[in-house]
């Protein structure tokens, strides 16, 4: 026998391959546009939670004080870490998830767990910057219009 009849023809190779790949980048190309407008909401979102929180700790520290400014600056970053878990869950919905996942429901439970034992977390202000969000995404829904 010869090597050339043993050895499968790299054009028949190439070709499928080549194939394949053209499919792969279509249906990548399809979902590339949904996907960056996900990741750009993401993105939006997330900044627009730490800039009402940056506008409400420093209005709170002046109206109230330092302890209680500081209490809804770490409720605040817990809304804006509860906001990315729960965008990458949902991220993950297409990729064979077929439910949201529960790892964010952690957040607040741990946020009100530390309210009531650390007595530096004032609990209320820090419940109140976790929902800091809530302007936030309501906001992206009105100029998204």
């Amino acid at each position: 026998m010869s090597s050339q009849e043993t050895a499968p023809s790299p054009s028949l190779e190439t070709k499928s391959s080549e194939a394949t790949l053209a499919s792969d980048a279509d249906s990548v190309s399809v979902a590339s546009p949904d996907l960056a407008d996900f990741e750009r909401l993401q993105r939006r979102l997330i900044v627009s939670t730490l800039l009402v929180s940056a506008i409400a700790v420093p209005a709170t520290a002046l109206i109230y004080d330092l302890h209680i400014a500081s209490s809804l600056l770490v409720g605040g970053l817990a809304g804006a870490f509860y906001l990315r878990l729960l965008a990458r869950s949902v991220g993950k919905l297409g990729n064979g998830s077929k439910k949201v996942g529960k790892l964010q429901l952690l957040v607040p439970v741990v946020l009100v767990m530390a309210g009531a034992r650390l007595p530096q977390l004032e609990l209320l202000p820090a419940l109140l910057g976790f929902l800091l969000y809530k302007p936030a995404v309501i906001f992206q829904a009105l100029t998204d219009r």
